[in-house]
């Protein structure tokens, strides 16, 4: 059960989180009454709008710039976290890069984009933050995963296999820090109501793939990761939730 302040006195670091479902996560940690990191990659002034609304509505927010697939930037930032806010209960990996490309025509450094922002960020951003969560006796850490890990998504190879990685490193961090109070779960969205998704290749067939007959929205993507960094999930652990109404079951 989600409570208004379930998530008080917990930091929690947000990659991402500028804009779309970072930002609606953003806002819904620090509504549970979480501290948060905005973390974004170039878009500042879009990062800055989303700590003002927290503040607004009476939170704590603070935007922290960095390329989380530079494991300089992203202890730097972790450093900066830390250093403003005491400490990380919760570490939401959401930042990824979208890009399409034929297989066939794909070079090693369009290969290695998505990686890099997905899985190469993740390592880092979970590396740096780790010692913090073992320090504290405990942490949340949500990946945020896709459809495509699983179908797979033509001409984005290389970003099914980033997703479909994430999962792999979810369950294999939930097992080795499991016993140190640190859960790491997975949400996988489905097709969603983004200006990013609208801004794709028209399908005018999206919805009715959907049972529940539309799109999500962010904030329902976000009510989940709430719940799972609060203590309602506290038995969850290795997971991955899919959150796409209906569209793929399992």
């Amino acid at each position: 059960m989600t409570t208004a302040t379930e998530l008080a006195g917990k930091v929690a670091l947000v990659t991402g989180a500028s804009r779309n479902i970072g930002r609606a996560i953003a806002l819904a940690l620090a509504t549970g009454g979480a501290a948060v990191a905005v973390n974004a990659r170039t878009s500042r002034e879009d990062a800055e709008k989303v700590a003002h609304e927290v503040r607004a509505a009476g939170g704590q927010a603070e935007v922290f710039m960095a390329d989380i697939a530079q494991a300089s930037a992203v202890n730097a930032m972790v450093e900066g976290v830390i250093r403003r806010f005491g400490r990380i209960d919760i570490l939401v990996l959401n930042a990824s890069v979208r890009s399409e490309k034929p297989f066939t025509e794909m070079s090693y450094d369009e290969w290695r984009i998505p990686l890099a922002i997905t899985l190469d960020g993740a390592f880092h951003c979970t590396k740096a933050c780790l010692p913090a969560m073992i320090e504290a006796g405990g942490g949340s850490i949500v990946t945020l995963g896709g459809q495509m890990a699983l179908s797979g998504a033509k001409r984005r190879v290389h970003g099914s296999v980033a997703k479909h990685g994430l999962v792999g490193m979810t369950r294999a961090l939930a097992r080795e820090f499991g016993d140190r109070g640190i859960r790491v779960n997975c949400v996988a969205p489905g097709t969603m109501n983004t200006p990013r998704a609208a801004g794709r290749s028209a399908r005018p067939d999206a919805a009715s793939m959907v049972p529940l007959g539309r799109p999500g929205d962010p904030e329902e993507i976000a009510s989940t990761v709430r719940f799972l960094c609060g203590p309602g999930a506290s038995f969850i652990n290795g997971q991955t939730i899919h959150v796409n109404g209906g569209q793929m079951m399992f």
